[in-house]
């Protein structure tokens, strides 16, 4: 009796090694290599499956220590979808808050017409004037303390002009 290897015993155990192999290498590279390794798991995984299938319809035409490898294989494509996945998420999680802090950053700029940046720096050290959000209050404010001041001015004048001639 002549019993044959399953169609995915080397291309699925080779797929979900090389899968863990460069998902683990690339966490170094922040997760960016990660979708290469998921979708060789994928595959890897599709393909013990539809080999686990044919074994199941007719398990005499196969070798059992074949089965192994390939059950094997799954589990190994199982483990690198999992691990390769969960950097990929994690990938783009951070992608998505830099980018986010990025273009909030970009749009304060746009938003105070700093194109250099250092809008912190520029407004505590040089800005310090402050307009009102109403112009009428603050024409009403400068004109009663021009008044006080001006009426406070001719209190000086006329005292000054007095003490004058009593000399």
């Amino acid at each position: 009796m002549n019993q044959n290897k399953l169609p995915a015993d080397p291309l699925s155990l080779i797929l979900g090694i090389l899968a863990l192999v460069i998902g683990i290498a690339g966490c170094c590279c922040y997760g960016i290599t990660a979708i290469i390794p998921l979708a060789m798991a994928i595959i890897g995984l599709v393909a013990a499956n539809r080999s686990l299938r044919e074994f199941g319809e007719n398990p005499e035409a196969y070798n059992p220590q074949s089965r192994s490898n390939v059950n094997t294989a799954k589990i190994i494509n199982i483990i690198a979808i999992v691990l390769n996945g969960l950097v990929f998420l994690i990938a783009i999680g951070v992608l998505a808050i830099y980018g986010t802090l990025l273009s909030s950053a970009v749009l304060d700029g746009l938003d105070n017409g700093d194109f250099e940046g250092d809008d912190y720096y520029y407004e505590s050290e040089y800005d310090t004037t402050i307009e009102p959000e109403n112009s009428d209050v603050w024409e009403d404010d400068t004109y009663i303390i021009e008044e006080e001041l001006d009426s406070t001015i001719d209190e000086v004048i006329e005292e000054t002009i007095i003490e004058k001639d009593s000399f």
